[in-house]
């Protein structure tokens, strides 16, 4: 998700973070340790976009990632300083 979200958007912050132990034993959890994730990312690509639309963004930089071999995805994205 890394390398496909640094290639997308050339991000000032990028934070991929592993949730799945959190949801063990829950639906989605295909016992992997690798099915829920949150993504913070900064980038100037998100400028006068509003949050559906950088979600959206986000989505299909992933492609087939979200929904097929991650169960769930958090996503806050913002511009350069915006998140805090």
């Amino acid at each position: 998700m890394e390398q496909l979200l640094t290639k997308a958007f050339a991000p000032t912050r990028l934070e991929v973070i592993n949730d799945s132990a959190m949801h063990h034993g829950h639906a989605g959890d295909d016992g992997s340790g690798e099915s829920h994730f949150t993504v913070v990312i900064e980038s100037t690509a998100f400028e006068g976009q509003n949050r559906v639309n950088r979600q959206r963004m986000v989505n299909k930089a992933l492609g087939d990632i979200p929904g097929d071999r991650v169960h769930a995805l958090a996503i806050k994205a913002g511009v350069p300083g915006e998140l805090g």
